[in-house]
Parts: C-alpha cells; structure tokens; sequence
C-alpha cells in the first residue's frame, strides 16, 4: 500500500501500546494476522468469481469480517471448539482446515469430505474442532452451550465460541442459550459479527436495543462492544475473555461492531437496499486496508514481501481449485453410506431398486 485509500480510518497503536494488546511477540502476530486476512480478502474475491462463473453452487463471502475471524483464530487454542456462523470459514482455515478439503466441499465433488451433502461454504473439521454451520440462524447458539457444558463435565481444558450475526439475537435460540449458559456458568463466548444487516433488514429494524452487547446484561454476563474491524482490539478482547472463562467468571458476549463490504452470500443484490452512503463508510473501515496501513507504517513488511505472499496465496488457490475441478462427483452409492448405524432391509431394498433403475453399477 503505497498510500492509505482516502477515507480510510487508521490504526494508531504505538509499539509500546500494542506490546501491551499482543504482548511480546507482537511483531509476528501482525505479519501473521496479515497473512491471513490477505488469503481472506483473496479467497472472497476468487470463490465468488467462481460462483457468478457457474463453477460453484453457492458462496457466502466474509469481506469485511476478516478481523474478527482471524483475530479470534489467533487469541483461541487448539483444544476450543468452534460453532460458526456463516462467515467463519477463514477462522477454521486459520487454525488449520486443509485447504484442498474446503475446496473439494465448496465444488462438491467425490473428494468432498461431506461427499455433496452439505451446502458449500459450510465445512467441517474435527482435527480443527470446527463444527459445521448451519443455514438456520441462531441454532449453533444453544449447540455451543451443551458443548461448552460437556468440555466442563469431561474435565477439558479448551472452552466453546460461539459465532453469530445481528440477526441471531432476536431468535429463541439466542435467549435459551444465554440463559442456560449463565445460570450454569459454562465456559462458552459467544461472539457477536453485527455486521448491521440480517441479510436486507437493518438492525434497527429487528431489535429495539442499539448496542447488542447490553443484551448480555438480562443474562447476568459480561458485555463487552468492540471495534471488528480492529484485528488488535479482537485479539486482545478475545484473549481477555478465553481466560475469564477458564477462571470460572461465567459466560461472555462480545459483539464486534464490523461493516458487511460485500452482499449477503452470493444469491443476494444488496443494492437494492444498502443506503448510498453505505459502501463509502464501510470502506473506511476496511479491516485489512487498516491493518495494512500500521504494518506498513511500522516497517514490517517490505513491499516485495507482501506481494511475494500475495503470489504465494493465489497460487495456492488456482492449484487447489485445478485439482478440485477435475475430481469425479459423488458416487450414487454414496447417497446410502452413514445413513443408519446398522443396515436394514428396507434401505438395502431401497439400494436395490435405486441401483436397477440407474443401470446396476453399484460396487
């Protein structure tokens, strides 16, 4: 970045300032954070061009999200459990989910660890612990707290995030999951991405309450409102919460206040209801743009550097999606493989009949 776009709102963090956000290795965790926020802006900008292509089903970008999910992939550990929402996917490649695996699941294809069954853009992954998103909103909510209360009753170490947008606090599941995880004090953070839109409907529109983390007071948790598109301010909000949990100081709502730069998945037309003033604001507060400018004004990256890593991800990317392309569908069979424990003669009729009837090529 040559110079910061006009309008864009800075990170002004001294050095001694962010030693005491990220502690002492400071230094690594902003080339790192840059790193993946980067791959994230590129693989919004990559998958979604493959889906206007017709190459790909679905896609639900996360511009604009990048610093809450790669901030909180950097403050959580390996042993936590993560229930997404629907923009959390760089948070689960962050930690470790195999790229070519998310791919072959965003084209579907035989290789896909959901062999199809699945929407794309929802993966899964257990070495990860990164639990699969559901369309339905709110519902990993409540999912998060029987998780968090089952790391407890086990003796594990980790705790459950819980990730979710605006819209999800005016569902039932949000209600039933705050309650229950605050009178039984489990160890869950659940993390807010208002993004100010629950796909058309603004905020305002769906909730009476301005500042959603005060609905965390009802519940008798700690709110907390922080800036999300500040990839420091998550880090260290996030890091702060982890460790009130494992403390045993009860549950905590963090609502990251972030700016959706992108429509709501790629079946969606935001024009039609985003106000004119709307993408000038969300761009001064580009999350990666911000973090680019304190990089560079901090000196660490020299401008070969970023380019060489910005030539390492796509390349990455155009290999991944050439294998994937080339991969064979699901095979029918596949429709009756980890349907029932045990197989039954009606399911076994039924794979008969559906094997006739396609040519009797099953194995």
């Amino acid at each position: 970045m040559d110079s910061p776009p006009e309008g864009l709102l800075p990170l002004s963090y001294t050095e001694a300032e962010l030693a005491q956000k990220l502690g002492d290795g400071w230094k690594g965790t902003l080339e790192l954070a840059y790193r993946w926020m980067l791959f994230g802006r590129l693989m919004d900008t990559r998958f979604l061009g493959l889906q206007r292509q017709g190459r790909v089903g679905f896609y639900g970008p996360a511009t604009g999200h990048e610093a809450v999910n790669v901030g909180s992939a950097l403050a959580l550990q390996k042993e936590d459990w993560i229930l997404p929402g629907l923009r959390e996917q760089l948070l689960a490649l962050a930690r470790g989910l195999d790229l070519q695996g998310y791919v072959h699941h965003l084209f579907g294809n035989g290789t896909d660890p959901s062999l199809g069954r699945q929407m794309p853009c929802h993966p899964t992954g257990k070495p990860v612990h990164y639990v699969s998103m559901a369309s339905t909103v709110g519902t990993q909510i409540s999912q998060a707290v029987g998780s968090a209360y089952a790391q407890r009753y086990r003796g594990e170490t980790g705790i459950t995030a819980v990730f979710f947008g605006d819209g999800a606090t005016s569902t039932t599941d949000f209600h039933s999951g705050m309650n229950f995880a605050s009178v039984y004090n489990v160890p869950v953070l659940f993390v807010c991405a208002n993004n100010q839109w629950a796909i058309s409907v603004p905020v305002a529109k769906q909730t009476a309450v301005p500042v959603l983390a005060n609905k965390a007071k009802a519940y008798g948790m700690r709110g907390v409102r922080m800036d999300g598109t500040d990839v420091v301010e998550v880090i260290s909000q996030v890091r702060e919460a982890r460790a009130s949990l494992l403390a045993g100081n009860g549950p905590v709502f963090l609502e990251a206040l972030v700016f959706r730069m992108n429509p709501h998945s790629s079946s969606d037309d935001p024009t039609r209801y985003y106000p004119a003033n709307w993408m000038k604001e969300a761009r001064a507060h580009d999350p990666l743009g911000r973090l680019e400018g304190l990089v560079d004004r901090l000196q660490l990256l020299a401008p070969e550097k970023k380019e060489a890593l910005r030539k390492e991800i796509e390349d990455m990317f155009r290999k991944a999606i050439a294998e994937a392309e080339v991969a064979p569908p699901p095979s029918p069979d596949t429709l009756f493989r980890d349907t029932l424990s045990e197989t039954h003669w009606p399911l076994t009729e039924e794979r008969d009949t559906f094997d006739r009837d396609q040519g009797g090529h099953f194995p």
